[in-house]
């Protein structure tokens, strides 16, 4: 061991083991302790001269007990622990070693005191009453807050106040041959057609006609997916259900076309006699204009027999021209093909063709339906056969003129072998009237021969050389 470690650690001189020897007497034997305090620390720390000597504890001694009967503190019958002179010993450890059987038994864990809500939230035991109180406080001062708040910013806007609204009562009368009564029965039967073809997307309209799946639609609406095999056609109904469309026959010349699809339960929606339609009744217009799926316009019937000549849509395509009737409700680009509907929800015509100021302006109030009994007539044909045959009198070109009293179609070209020309037409003579129909342009003339049967025998007036003549012609198939 180190020298200095020892002079530090080790024992007092003459102690040589673990404690002090003690005399027979029970006073310790002389052993050498610390040295003197200093005098300054004894002044400090020790009791005052006048209240003597006293102990803490009495001596080791067989001294009697105190004078109150105290008994003595240390004695030789006493705890031998508690005494500083008694000698040491090893005995057992102050707790026993457990029973091994005890061990296998589960020791049942002793269940504390359950805390309360009050006592978990507050650490301390509260009463409900207390607890009463602080919740009506806390609830006051909230409301008293909300009021205050709400009454700051309503003083602080005087734009804004509490308002009550009265609301009338519901009574919307729906008589029968309203538009509301129409548009509810028409719409069922009114699809939108849209169509997808190598190039292009589109949408038009369409009107269901039978139950067995024939749509009555434009010839324009569906003539790129007849030139594109590997296009696409859906009907789309009101209730949002789709059918694929297959194109059962079209009319270029009456821009008319029939398309078919599989479905149950269709709503038929029946033609109407436009012979008997007068100008001044009220129409409603059906379809997608523009895309948006079962819109209705109403109007009216703005004139009748107002002929239709328009070039083919596609190259080669022959012109276009139908007796039509003119309406001021509102058709739009996808109107094409839908309904016009009257007062009772029949067709009495097919949504054809606008007038508009520029190619991409919408309505102005001129719209322009295939009459509904022209439409019959080819739809008929194009179910029965997928094509239709229209009586011609054989004059390719006309031109229009009106000089003096002769107002009618020029005669520009007649064709070889046809009924005009075995009738004796000649060019530049001036057409004024086919049958019962007065001929006032090109337009009309065209008109006025489709109207009538092939193999009709009709009058037809003309101008030559200034003078009126009436000539017969037997209508043949274009």
């Amino acid at each position: 061991m180190d020298p200095s470690q020892a002079a530090v650690f080790g024992r007092p001189g003459g102690v040589d083991g673990a404690f002090a020897r003690v005399s027979q007497n029970g006073h310790h034997a002389q052993l050498r302790s610390a040295p003197p305090p200093a005098d300054a620390l004894v002044e400090a720390f020790s009791r005052p001269p006048e209240l003597g000597e006293v102990l803490l504890q009495r001596p080791p001694s067989d001294m009697p007990d105190g004078p109150a009967g105290e008994r003595a503190l240390w004695s030789r019958d006493g705890d031998p622990w508690r005494d500083p002179g008694a000698g040491a010993m090893i005995g057992p450890p102050a707790v026993g070693r457990p029973d091994p059987e005890d061990e296998k038994q589960p020791q049942a864990r002793g269940t504390g005191q359950l805390l309360s809500v009050p006592e978990l939230l507050f650490g301390r035991r509260v009463k409900s009453s207390a607890l009463v109180i602080l919740a009506v406080v806390v609830l006051a001062i909230g409301a008293g807050g909300g009021a205050v708040g709400w009454w700051l910013a309503k003083s602080g806007n005087g734009l804004t106040s509490d308002v009550n609204l009265v609301q009338a009562q519901s009574n919307v009368e729906r008589p029968p041959g309203s538009v509301a009564d129409v548009a509810r029965r028409v719409a069922p039967g009114v699809v939108s057609i849209e169509f997808t073809t190598s190039n292009e997307a589109g949408v038009g309209s369409g009107a269901v006609i039978d139950g067995k799946g024939y749509i009555v639609t434009n010839n324009h609406v569906v003539e790129d997916v007849a030139a594109d095999p590997a296009s696409k056609m859906t009907a789309v109904f009101q209730d949002g259900s789709r059918a694929e469309a297959k194109i059962v026959g079209r009319d270029p010349k009456t821009d008319l076309a029939v398309i078919k699809v599989q479905a149950d339960n269709l709503t038929v929606l029946q033609f109407g006699d436009s012979d008997k339609v007068a100008v001044g009744d009220s129409v409603i217009a059906v379809g997608s204009p523009l895309g948006l799926s079962n819109t209705f316009t109403s109007g009216i019937v703005s004139a009748l027999h107002r002929p239709r000549l328009m070039p083919g849509a596609k190259g080669g395509d022959p012109p276009i021209a139908y007796d039509a009737i003119q309406t001021d409700a509102a058709i739009n680009h996808g109107n094409s093909g839908g309904p016009l509907v009257d007062g009772t929800g029949a067709i009495i015509g097919i949504n054809s063709s606008i007038v508009a100021p520029g190619a991409e302006s919408g309505s102005i109030g001129l719209g322009f339906a295939i009459q509904s009994n022209d439409t019959r007539k080819i739809v008929t044909a194009l179910i029965k056969d997928g094509q239709v045959k229209h009586a011609d009198i054989g004059i390719n070109a006309v031109s229009d003129v009106s000089a003096g009293s002769s107002q009618g179609a020029r005669v520009a070209n007649v064709a070889d072998n046809s009924a005009a020309q075995k009738a004796g037409i000649k060019e530049g003579d001036i057409i004024t009237k086919v049958g019962n129909r007065v001929v006032r342009n090109s337009a009309e003339l065209t008109v006025a021969v489709r109207q009538n049967d092939i193999g009709a025998n009709i009058p037809v007036v003309l101008v030559r050389d200034g003078r009126e003549m009436q000539i017969s012609v037997v209508l043949q198939s274009d």
